[in-house]
């Protein structure tokens, strides 16, 4: 899976990390949608510290599509509101 953190780079993430970017991702949700902006702060900074840990940075001349692409690391609240649905960012 392809994944680009907006503003910064791609990552070739393995496929069993799926599952707990999605756990991240309703956390997230759960967090903005309670309004709780330090939980979703750190919620968020452990999802983006996933992608960058475990997954193989792409060359910038790699053009393969991304499969999923995050919010920049520096979104704020209001705009978390707008990103993170219900639905969440991760396809199920």
């Amino acid at each position: 899976m392809i994944v680009r953190i907006l503003n910064e780079d791609q990552y070739r993430v393995p496929e069993d990390l799926l599952a707990s970017l999605n756990d991240l991702d309703n956390a997230c949700v759960a967090a903005v949608e309670a309004g709780d902006e330090v939980l979703f702060r750190a919620t968020y900074d452990q999802l983006l510290a996933l992608v960058r840990d475990r997954g193989e940075v792409l060359d910038d001349d790699d053009l393969t599509g991304s499969d999923l692409m995050l919010p920049p690391a520096d979104i704020t609240m209001d705009e978390a509101a707008e990103e993170f649905t219900g639905e969440g960012l991760i396809p199920d």
